[in-house]
């Protein structure tokens, strides 16, 4: 029975991130990529260059494929944070999204399904949106510009949400001086906040947890847990209520799609590691202690 349930669980993960490539590859290639909206990310970058590319060296290439020439080393810094079956379904994923993208591009050659540039901002956001919905539900990820960023919060102690604005509104500037038309900011950054509103109506329950774990390695798992997956979180000082020894607790909060990998690294250090999760109402960045 438990092996029923898994593989079914492993179909509906395979169906959603193989309509949210297609969904993904399609807001890209008919909607964004025509209208030189340029959205931040690895596709928003993959853009420019094409534009460059073309511009320079008159070479026409492929907008998936420039994307996965990026989506490679960006999952390969990632590899060591996540599991077995997250780093398959994560491979998978930019794999179909750069397949699609460019088989999307060659059917319609380049030519996008309307005309006005604000419509093209509308809906390749709204689809963008849906598509990494779906993604996140089966567990995985498109690699890209936030695993950079949170590369980077470890090396400058910096928030990751604030660094993903940070690049993305750097690639929505290299569109700007690429394609010379200051409608393209103002685009991009249309269709940025529809695809956030529109994850963010998806998924109406809080997208964090909190961690409570309680071990007798808590310094191990601490190493761990910093240099595995980036996570901070504070040590709380606890007694039993029975023996009334003195425990050391590591309270965490971190996103929902990272649980799974959390608990594969604390129970591989400690297997009598207790851990219990809760939803949180009021995400804040914890403090850095």
């Amino acid at each position: 029975m438990e092996s029923f349930k898994f593989d079914r669980q492993l179909v509906v993960d395979g169906a959603l991130i193989l309509f949210g490539s297609f969904l993904l590859a399609t807001g890209y290639s008919l909607f964004l990529a025509p209208a030189h909206i340029s959205p931040g990310g690895v596709y928003g970058l993959a853009l420019v260059i094409r534009e460059l590319l073309k511009q320079i060296f008159h070479m026409e290439v492929g907008l998936g494929t420039i994307a996965l020439f990026f989506n490679v080393p960006l999952f390969l810094l990632a590899m060591h944070g996540l599991g077995k079956v997250a780093a398959v379904k994560t491979i998978v994923t930019f794999i179909l999204v750069a397949l699609f993208s460019d088989l999307i591009d060659t059917w319609f050659a380049g030519k996008p399904l309307v005309e006005d540039a604000i419509l093209c901002s509308f809906y390749g956001g709204a689809i963008l949106g849906v598509s990494v919905w779906m993604i996140f539900r089966a567990q995985s990820t498109c690699a890209g510009t936030d695993t950079l960023a949170r590369v980077l919060s470890r090396t400058f102690n910096t928030k990751v949400s604030t660094l993903i604005m940070f690049i993305d509104s750097i690639v929505v500037l290299l569109g700007l001086w690429v394609f010379e038309d200051w409608r393209v900011p103002l685009y991009s950054w249309i269709a940025i906040f529809i695809y956030s509103k529109v994850v963010e109506a998806l998924q109406p329950q809080n997208p964090h947890k909190s961690v409570f774990i309680i071990s007798d390695k808590t310094e191990e798992l601490r190493d761990a847990l910093i240099g595995r997956m980036g996570v901070r979180g504070t040590f709380l000082h606890g007694r039993g209520m029975y023996t009334r020894a003195e425990r050391e607790i590591l309270f965490i909060i971190i996103e929902r799609k990272n649980i799974q990998p959390l608990k594969k690294i604390v129970l591989e250090l400690d297997p009598r590691a207790f851990i219990t999760t809760a939803d949180v109402s009021n995400d804040t960045m914890p403090i850095l202690l």
